[in-house]
């Protein structure tokens, strides 16, 4: 994880006095994808819409900007996913244990698979009431794989196949997503290891910012509102270790080719 104390994403005063609003209802989320400019989960009036996909869509040249100067060398096979826009307290959110991302858990996602390219998210805390976004993070992913990959089963012949004409998954899902999920969902379901498992405690300020390999760092959400978080994916190919990726993670422990 990369933490940045001093580099604040700047809101305008319409953008504050929008996203202050019960802008995304029910939803935990407010999505924006820059590659089509399509806001969704947001139920304000059309103006505040406007204004919030504004903002996110700024977000998204700014973080681009940032990661293509940081890490030069990942440009070209960066890949730009989507923004959210999070304005829900995390703390006391009635969920499902899957989805309750107060857990320790590295991140896979059920509907759309990455064929083992990495998820690099950047965040930033932008609450206006100078509440911290507090996160555990935990230990390495290599232990994670570990310990819970013995009881992870074998995804089943032609269920990947089938997932996809159901359109439950908008691509293929490999081997190694299934695996992933697998981890993510064993990791949440197992309550000594929320408990005992080695983890230290990190408030984010306002105004600050923070980048972090999802799929790899054990991490959990617990305490915050107004957050800002842009996803990219990135191909194993294009890292400079290409070894520590969870895709060759599992692949030695496993014994086999899993994309």
């Amino acid at each position: 994880m990369l933490w940045f104390p001093h580099l604040r994403f700047e809101l305008s005063e319409a953008e504050r006095q929008a996203m202050c609003l019960d802008i995304a209802g029910s939803a935990k989320n407010v999505s924006f994808d820059p590659a089509c400019g399509l806001l969704r989960g947001s139920e304000g009036d059309a103006e505040q819409q406007r204004t919030v996909a504004a903002m996110m869509a700024r977000y998204a040249e700014q973080t681009h900007s940032l990661l293509t100067a940081l890490l030069p060398g990942y440009q070209a096979g960066l890949r730009q996913a989507r923004i959210s826009f999070r304005p829900a307290e995390i703390a006391g959110r009635v969920i499902s244990w899957r989805k309750d991302d107060t857990r320790l858990h590295v991140d896979s996602f059920p509907s759309s698979p990455t064929q083992g390219a990495r998820i690099l998210r950047a965040f930033s805390n932008v609450n206006p009431e100078g509440q911290y976004r507090v996160w555990r993070l935990g230990g390495p992913f290599d232990g994670v794989a570990r310990r819970f990959l013995p009881r992870c089963p074998a995804p089943t012949p032609g269920s990947a196949a089938l997932l996809q004409w159901l359109r439950i998954t908008k691509s293929r899902r490999s081997a190694y997503d299934h695996y992933m999920l697998q981890l993510h969902d064993r990791m949440k379901s197992d309550a000594e290891y929320q408990r005992a498992t080695p983890q230290q405690v990190h408030g984010f300020p306002p105004g600050s910012s923070w980048m972090v390999f999802t799929d790899q760092a054990s991490h959990a959400a617990m305490q915050g509102r107004y957050a800002l978080e842009q996803t990219f994916n990135l191909p194993v190919a294009a890292m400079r270790d290409p070894a520590l990726a969870p895709l060759n993670v599992l692949q030695v422990l496993l014994g086999r080719e899993l994309v």
